[in-house]
């Protein structure tokens, strides 16, 4: 008796020292029912039972009662340490995949270009894949180098090898073997190690990808979440513990006082893949995990150790079509990021919603059941100020501002661009869906001539009428299909055309040059490319398939034709075959008013869109489209019928129960597209447009205050005095804002959005302040700065962020945390790695959501925001880069070295350069871009120099013989190009306003701005003096 009791003391000692130790770790409050502890407290009660028991019936216990009793505790306590062996191995393995990521991190930052041990410049092989973050009128313009390479003549899939064998040769391209093997004997090394520890252990499969592969940007990384072990209600299955190794990650992504308090089973819509999901809402986030499944009693599975919650089983296929690339990921969103929520239908349900979060990214959700509602209300409640989108269409669509959009588009006040994509937004079109991709119409109908006449209504396609009738041979034939067929409400119901102008094939085909749309169109197509005479190599041929020769095409545009040059260009240079008369498809073939060059001719597509002609009849197109010539006798009159099972109004999926017609009909729908939402059901109304040229005509109109001052150049006079004088040194910053112009000495920003706080550095200490504008005393004072060495230049795109760089080489990216509406500290986020030398100057792009950094190492880079990676450089500077700049609504950079101005497009693509003058005199200080319409070739390039000249430049083609075929711009017959080069419109100097005897020298130019309305441009000098020039003087 005196040993059990001794046996007992020593396990109510243990088990209570093991709970003690789970205790300190940290486990989140929400665990407290998951296996770890569920399991050591029910042997403890077990342990006390059978002790209890023993030592009551001491007296008659038997040599058989005891070994029974002690067998009893060996399996309790075996049981109880091979679950704490388990979550030991669990934490451990944790712990080394995190390891493996950060070192795969830093392993792409040494080997990368610009990297320690990388290239100096970029390897001709580098792929590109387009960002999917939007820009300004939700514009996708930016591209990212794409790790992921995938050999599609061999139809080689996402391994692990491929992306191994990237790195390999990006390192031995270069002469870096030794560093690579390094890398490779120390991964080897770590997997050894893995091997030895855990001999028994499941690998979890998943890619240890590069840092902007693991990280989803529109979330946190998460990447390696597999399973959550603090949403488990009930254990059912031991063995699912055992299987599903990859429960550790948990630790990796919620909060430590997390609270789960809400549980969706969703699924989410990635361009044309659909993947299983769960929806989560914590207390200040919410999680949305792809690749998992929500069991019916509420438990969070991976869909490798549970079977799936779907129970639309056309869906559920649909999910599972794709077999490769199912990454176990997850994403997490604060409630603040959130911008916008819209309802969307799938399929011709209304069961989606999409998510517009604030750094441009979103997320597409559909539902089962009506969980819709629930999560619209969750997200609007958790977030009042969140934009709602409304599903009754534009009956009142003053929700965009004081006016409606309708009025504002009439008005002149949003252009064509920006009035078809709200529309799009409004009628369901989404770029997460490709069944239900924007639309935008053909505007022109002239592609052979050399020069493109906006002024002759020849030039432009009859926007009253569909594809299927320009012209009227064509109509008859589709008129005469309609008449033909008996409408018995089945595939062979009555209607103008069997095919729509938009579908996923066809968005797939226009972008086919561009990743991940090539992923795309090979997976639409059975796994490779279609022939090559049937690819979209040339915009012509396109027009004329899609109006006249092909009667099964009667297809539309979409956005990309407006605004993105780079899906015209073979960048990836893919192997797309050659078609019979032995042509090599490669970058597409552009008429001839585009001079060859894709950014022409995207600028003159532009400048049609918003032509005078096109405002005109633009509405007569949107009738069609978005209209009350949609559906009805108006569509029939039109000639604007499609087949019923591409309406939502006229097919409710939810009342069919035979599954060969539903299924047949959701076939129908994911191949051929749907019609948009109709948004009115009265005639469009017409925009107000005064004629020829209405938009000189209205600034004519206009008084001279309003006048652009790069439309009449010539005209510019300064003002007779000083706007603003600061009498402690040189202008660093000019801020136009409603009230007035702000503008502050050198080392110095004005803080966004209200202006009314300055940060300053430049201290003997190296240190940097916060404090109130036009006040002396100083708020707070930050010494984290000075680690970092002297500060030389800042930029500080929001009021709690502030982005430094300076003589350590590095850019800090730091946050500033408030009280009370008072600074409070700096706390480092991010430091980038790239610069070798000193960082001059910085600039940042809010709208693009990019960094560019210059540097006396004569180079710049462009950083992108969201993640703060590096994405590319800009070389070819002749001298130490002095002053950078992003055009806000083109996304092009302008970059300045000694007296050298060069142009970049927003993926660091050269556009023109010149040098400004061969005296250093005339070096550029500063420089600013106007940005007025980006498709007008008027604006201006601003650039400041020392000599105290203001110089402003314009893009201009010119044609130039050349005899080498460079990849450049295409040779014409003669064996001339096309080539934008930079011309000087004008100088500006107050010396040449003032009397020959008061002429003197002048002071450096130090600061620009340009007013809101571009009417004046604002000139900041050395001596701390601000002028103004307009038109008006």
């Amino acid at each position: 008796a005196l040993r059990e009791e001794f046996a007992t003391k020593a396990w109510h000692q243990y088990i209570a020292s093991e709970k003690k130790n789970l205790l300190s770790r940290g486990v989140p409050a929400q665990c407290q029912q998951s296996k770890s502890e569920w399991l050591p407290e029910s042997l403890s009660t077990a342990v006390r039972s059978v002790s209890r028991r023993l030592l009551k019936e001491a007296d008659r216990l038997t040599i058989k009662d005891f070994t029974v009793g002690m067998d009893l505790q060996r399996k309790n306590g075996q049981e109880l340490f091979a679950s704490l062996h388990r979550d030991h191995w669990q934490m451990q393995q944790c712990i080394l995949n995190q390891t493996s990521k950060d070192w795969a991190k830093i392993e792409q930052q040494l080997l990368q270009e610009r990297g320690l041990w990388g290239p100096s410049s970029g390897s001709q092989q580098d792929a590109w894949i387009l960002d999917m973050a939007e820009g300004p009128c939700r514009m996708r313009k930016k591209m990212r180098r794409n790790t992921i390479c995938i050999n599609y003549t061999d139809n080689a899939c996402r391994g692990k090898e491929a992306k191994s064998e990237v790195s390999k040769n990006l390192a031995l391209n270069f002469g870096y073997e030794e560093s690579y093997m390094k890398l490779c004997s120390t991964e080897e090394h770590l997997g050894n190690t893995d091997k030895q520890l855990y001999p028994g252990s499941v690998q979890t499969g998943l890619p240890l990808n590069a840092a902007e592969e693991d990280i989803d940007e529109r979330g946190i990384d998460c990447n390696q979440l597999t399973f959550f072990p603090a949403l488990i209600e009930s254990i059912q299955s031991e063995e699912f513990f055992e299987d599903c190794v990859e429960r550790q990650a948990i630790l990796q992504v919620l909060d430590a006082k997390e609270k789960i308090s809400m549980k969706y089973s969703i699924i989410v819509g990635d361009g044309h893949l659909l993947m299983e999901g769960v929806l989560l809402f914590g207390g200040n986030h919410f999680y949305v995990c792809e690749n998992f499944t929500l069991s019916a009693s509420g438990d969070v599975y991976c869909i490798n150790h549970h079977p799936s919650s779907i129970n639309d089983s056309d869906i559920y296929d649909m999910c599972n079509k794709e077999k490769i690339g199912k990454t176990l990921k997850c994403s997490r969103y604060s409630y603040n990021d959130v911008g916008e929520i819209h309802h969307r239908r799938f399929l011709l349900q209304n069961i989606a919603l999409e998510i517009f979060l604030k750094n441009g990214f979103s997320k597409f959700l559909i539902f089962q059941k009506n969980d819709r509602k629930k999560v619209y209300k969750k997200l609007c409640s958790s977030n009042p100020s969140v934009k709602k989108g409304k599903t009754d269409g534009l009956k009142n669509v003053g929700r965009l501002g004081e006016k409606a959009a309708t009025q504002k588009w009439q008005k002149g006040e949003m252009s064509n661009f920006e009035y078809l994509m709200h529309l799009n937004t409004l009628a369901g079109r989404t770029y997460n869906d490709l069944m239900q991709y924007p639309v935008f119409p053909w505007i022109l109908a002239d592609y052979d001539s050399e020069e493109l006449n906006l002024t002759d209504a020849r030039t432009f396609r009859d926007l009253s009428k569909p594809m299927g009738a320009q012209t009227e041979e064509r109509k008859e034939k589709f008129v005469q299909r309609y008449f033909e067929v008996d409408n018995d409400e089945d595939l062979s119901a009555r209607c103008h055309f069997c095919t729509h102008y938009s579908s996923a094939i066809i968005v797939a085909s226009y972008l086919v040059r561009m990743e991940p749309f090539t992923q795309t169109f090979c997976s639409l197509q059975g796994g490779c490319f279609d022939v090559a005479d049937r690819m979209f190599f040339s915009i012509k041929k396109e027009w004329e398939s899609s109006s006249r020769e092909n009667m099964s095409d009667v297809r539309e545009l979409i956005p990309d034709f407006f605004y993105l040059p780079d899906f015209l260009l073979n960048h990836n240079r893919l192997e797309f075959g050659s078609m019979q008369d032995g042509t090599t498809l490669g970058d597409v073939i552009l008429p001839p008013w585009a001079k060859g060059d894709a950014h022409e001719f995207i600028r003159l597509h532009r400048m049609a869109l918003e032509s005078d002609y096109v405002s005109a009849h633009l509405h007569h197109w949107i009738d069609l489209i978005f209209g009350y010539k949609q559906q009805g006798s108006a569509a029939v009159e039109a000639v604007n019928v499609f087949h019923p099972y591409f309406y939502e109004d006229q097919v409710d999926l939810s009342t069919i129960k035979d599954p060969l017609r539903k299924r047949t009909i959701m076939g129908f729908v994911s191949n051929f597209g749907q019609i948009p939402k109709q948004l009115f059901n009265k005639a469009h109304p017409a925009r107000i447009v005064q004629g020829k040229h209405s938009l000189a005509k209205e600034l004519a109109a206009s008084s001279p205050a309003v006048l652009p001052f790069f439309y009449h150049l010539q005209n510019l006079k300064p003002s007779s005095v000083p706007v603003r004088e600061l009498l402690k040194g040189a202008v660093g910053h000019i801020v136009n804002t409603e009230k007035g112009v702000l503008a502050v000495e050198k080392n110095k920003l004005l803080v966004p959005p209200e202006w009314n706080k300055v940060f300053s550095w430049g201290y003997d200490d190296f240190s940097c302040s916060l404090g109130n504008h036009g006040a002396e005393k100083v708020l707070t004072m930050f010494e984290c700065l000075s680690d970092w060495g002297q500060c030389l230049c800042a930029a500080c795109p929001a009021p709690t962020t502030v982005i430094t760089g300076g003589t350590s080489s590095v850019i800090c990216v730091w946050d500033i945390t408030a009280s009370k509406e008072r600074a409070k500290s700096m706390i480092l986020r991010e430091v980038l790695h790239g610069h070798i030398e000193a960082v001059t100057c910085l600039a940042v792009s809010s709208s693009y959501n990019v960094i560019v950094s210059g540097s006396c190492d004569r180079t710049c880079i462009i950083w992108d925001f969201n993640t703060l990676t590096y994405v590319s450089q800009l070389q070819g500077h002749e001298a130490t880069v002095s002053a950078v700049s992003v055009n806000d609504i083109t996304g092009d950079i302008a970059s300045c070295a000694g007296t050298h101005l060069h142009l970049w497009t927003i993926n660091g693509r050269p556009i023109a350069s010149i040098n400004t003058s061969s005296e250093m005199t005339e070096e550029i200080l500063c420089c600013c871009f106007t940005e007025m319409h980006e498709w007008d070739s008027r604006n201006v390039v601003v650039t400041g120099c020392a000599d105290g000249v203001v110089r402003l430049w314009r893009t201009e083609y010119s044609r130039l013989q050349d005899s080498k075929n460079d990849g450049g711009p295409a040779l014409d017959k003669n064996g001339y190009r096309w080539g934008r080069h930079l011309v000087l419109c004008r100088e500006l100097s107050r010396n040449s306003t003032l009397p020959g005897k008061q002429r003197k020298r002048m002071p450096a130019v130090t600061a620009l701005a340009i007013s809101r309305n571009h009417a004046k441009l604002f000139v900041g000098d050395s001596w701390g003096r601000l002028y103004c020039w307009s038109v008006e003087g």
